[in-house]
């Protein structure tokens, strides 16, 4: 599938380093330089049965300025992002919008790539629609079968069979374990498991946490053909085929919301582990959650600011990158309609004072910029503390310490700011 059209980040002199980031599963910084010279990293997508708001713009935004780093440290980067084209939200919501679900989904996608590009975030190389991976996901589910991870459940709705991840198989056959991801006691799983579509209540399973492989087909539901059976995959199963395809037995970097940290990555690497024998990811790193009105923002419950709906009021999407760069990539944080009008205000003091010094005669240039441009790679090699990053960039632009070509392509490469 085709993403988005983007600028090439500006070259910077010399060559920044590769930057710590906080690992989920192990709880702490770790180096994101690869061995071999490129950086692999999954960062999971968009289910497209609505726009997309500002939380997705914070977690997509994170993990663009990984990218930027790691190309500033002179890594080759390869980023893919799947699309959960197929799923029971967005089928929920065509039917109750009369509307056709893949068509549904087309508009969706549609308008997330143009939210995306007029953020000015880099397009992952694959971007990949779980509907065009259905026959990979497929044999993933039947290579797992054949290793003894998997067992089948009847229902009465069904003339087939579901297909289950069998824990306590993988713990004994498979170097995963439960809890080896997230790191969360079973009270929260069970919790979560419930809250993020997850079945534990369902007779007949092994283990309540244990996530479904492949739905057998319904009436009236999408069905493939397989060999497994007639039916769709389930979600977590759809993240381990595309990432292991597109990048490999190991990537560097699996990103995502921390509300993914469980079931989505903990089951995601699980299925990785149990078909290549390697977790899934060298660090698992995770963006906090954007609330507005007292709430984490979600679909769920309507309390969602859409990027496209900012833009069409005037906004400039510059002003809404800044804005969620204020906040470090794992803080979780309140917007207030204010934000918006604020960050314009404060680019368009940037803009201008930028402006001003391009003016000077060159005799007035005395500065070089050296300890600006260190001073950023520092903040941004230390788990990608970007409001520290900003903060230095401000101090340049405000004390004129620092050429105006050389910030421009510093907010430009590293950031993805066009001041």
């Amino acid at each position: 599938m085709i993403s988005w059209e983007y600028d090439a980040p500006a070259k910077l002199p010399g060559r920044g380093t590769a930057p710590q980031l906080y690992d989920s599963s192990s709880g702490h910084l770790v180096d994101t330089a690869p061995q071999s010279g490129e950086a692999t990293l999954y960062v999971c997508g968009i289910t497209p049965y609505d726009a997309a708001h500002l939380g997705h713009a914070y977690t997509y935004l994170a993990f663009d300025t990984l990218q930027r780093v790691w190309m500033d440290a002179g890594l080759n980067v390869h980023y893919a992002q799947n699309i959960t084209d197929i799923d029971d939200p967005l089928l929920e919501r065509a039917e109750q919008t009369h509307e056709d679900w893949q068509a549904l989904a087309h508009r969706q996608i549609e308008l997330f790539t143009q939210d995306m590009a007029s953020l000015r975030l880099l397009p992952p190389k694959n971007f990949v629609a779980v509907t065009e991976s259905i026959d990979s996901i497929a044999r993933a589910v039947h290579a797992l079968a054949e290793r003894g991870l998997v067992y089948p459940l009847s229902s009465e709705d069904v003339d087939g069979q579901d297909l289950y991840f069998d824990i306590i198989a993988a713990n004994t056959l498979t170097e995963w374990s439960l809890g080896d991801v997230c790191g969360l006691e079973l009270d929260d799983m069970l919790r979560l498991s419930r809250e993020r579509g997850g079945d534990p209540n369902r007779p007949g399973k092994r283990n309540p946490l244990d996530p479904l492989l492949w739905r057998a087909e319904r009436a009236g539901e999408p069905a493939w053909n397989s060999p497994v059976g007639r039916g769709r995959p389930g979600w977590h199963i759809e993240c381990s085929e595309i990432a292991t395809s597109a990048l490999g037995p190991e990537i560097t970097v699996q990103g995502g919301g921390v509300d993914l940290l469980f079931p989505h990555h903990e089951f995601s690497s699980a299925h990785a582990t149990g078909l290549t024998g390697r977790p899934l990811a060298q660090v698992f790193a995770h963006a906090g959650m954007v609330e507005y009105q007292g709430q984490k923002m979600s679909k769920s419950r309507g309390n969602l600011v859409f990027v496209h709906q900012l833009v069409s009021v005037g906004i400039d999407p510059m002003a809404i990158r800044l804005a969620l760069l204020k906040h470090h990539y794992r803080s979780s944080w309140e917007w207030f309609d204010d934000f918006a009008p604020k960050a314009m205000r404060q680019l368009a003091l940037w803009r201008e004072r930028l402006s001003i010094r391009d003016q000077l005669p060159t005799e007035y240039r005395t500065d070089s910029g050296e300890i600006l441009l260190a001073g950023v790679r520092r903040m941004l090699a230390d788990d990608m503390n970007t409001p520290a990053a900003l903060e230095l960039i401000e101090s340049a632009i405000i004390e004129g310490t620092a050429p105006p070509t050389l910030i421009r392509a510093i907010g430009d490469s590293l950031l993805g700011l066009k001041l």
